[in-house]
């Protein structure tokens, strides 16, 4: 994948996640790079940002494997956040779709509107 496209959308795919459940941070990484390329490196320090922000807050629950481990919790500024966000996400994508489908949606459309006009 693109990381134009990429780095824009990851704060937003981590807030999503905690949207829905608390997490660790390992949960949050597995979660998110299923669809993904990602890695500790691009999400600890967004989880480190929005915490100083206040959008999380972050508490130890003991672990089965191990030491306890570091949930983050979305807050009530963070849930906020999250849905401004991805009403400006949704109208972005939107406006690029409507740009991206002028032509068609599949390739072939799109390679048969082509070969019309520069034939």
């Amino acid at each position: 994948m693109n990381s134009q496209f990429k780095r824009g959308i990851i704060e937003l795919c981590v807030l999503s996640e905690l949207a829905m459940e608390d997490m660790y941070g390992y949960m949050i990484i597995n979660n998110i790079s299923q669809h993904l390329d990602v890695n500790e490196n691009t999400i600890y320090p967004i989880l480190r940002r929005l915490t100083k922000e206040e959008y999380f807050t972050t508490y130890l629950q003991e672990s089965s494997n191990g030491p306890p481990r570091k949930y983050y919790k979305i807050t009530n500024k963070g849930f906020n956040y999250y849905l401004k966000l991805r009403d400006d996400w949704d109208e972005f994508i939107g406006g690029v779709y409507e740009i991206l489908n002028k032509g068609g949606k599949k390739h072939e459309d799109i390679l048969r509107k082509f070969k019309e006009r520069t034939n």
